[in-house]
């Protein structure tokens, strides 16, 4: 079938729009401290997931805009498989840490400094696909909070300890959250838990959307999908 998932995108692209302008007040407000400018890459080799929302959508407007005809496109899938073993790599060491006794909280530094090159980051240092890039990129650069703990670009100049303009991360990531279950439920799939999926970027321009990973096509009940076999989570 052919799965119209515009509704869920509109409601999604809103939130990009208004992360663009809480990014835009924020540059307004304290020139001198955001240092964001063409050319400059950091935020393209942090680490993070997306959610289903956020991963079907860059995954739809990554096909869209590059033919498979494109060396562009196959470029950008070899990366995405270097990057992708490279996520894995750094997620099972974690894993491993927590196991031993690390605690969550020294893992999640250590995680913080990994560094890892976005598949869409081009040769010339910019995005392939700027105009749909992630809502974590869009707020790299001014001062957000995870878990009550503050972050920022460290090329920034934000001085720590001084109050600033602060996005809620765990806020903005409840309402993707949200949307991804709006999605899952529209779609009627029989993977529930399929909302609850984190991915790297790199796995989402590697996957294939089609109706039976998305849980709405007739087939055997023990293919299941990632989310089901409780894969690609955090």
């Amino acid at each position: 079938m052919t799965i119209d998932f515009s509704p869920l995108f509109e409601q999604y692209e809103a939130l990009l729009k208004a992360a663009d302008a809480i990014f835009e007040k924020v540059r307004n407000e304290y020139p001198a401290c955001v240092k964001c400018e063409e050319g400059c890459s950091d935020c393209c080799h942090a680490l993070f997931d997306l959610t289903l929302v956020e991963a079907l959508y860059i995954n739809h407007h990554f096909n869209r805009t590059h033919s498979d005809r494109l060396p562009e496109k196959e470029a950008i899938i070899d990366q995405a498989n270097i990057a992708d073993r490279q996520a894995y790599k750094i997620k099972k060491e974690a894993y491993k840490a927590l196991e031993s006794g690390m605690p969550e909280e020294g893992i999640l530094a250590d995680l913080a400094k990994k560094r890892s090159r976005c598949p869409l980051l081009n040769a010339q240092d910019l995005c392939s696909l700027y105009d749909h890039r992630p809502i974590t990129c869009r707020f790299y650069g001014i001062p957000t909070a995870i878990g009550g703990r503050g972050h920022t670009c460290g090329r920034s100049a934000f001085e720590p300890g001084e109050p600033y303009p602060t996005v809620n991360l765990d806020l903005i990531q409840r309402r993707l959250y949200q949307i991804s279950d709006e999605l899952v439920k529209a779609l009627k799939s029989r993977y529930v838990k399929m909302s609850e999926m984190l991915v790297p970027l790199s796995m989402a321009l590697l996957t294939v959307y089609d109706d039976e990973y998305l849980g709405i096509h007739e087939s055997t009940p023990e293919k299941g999908t990632d989310a089901e076999k409780g894969e690609g989570n955090e």
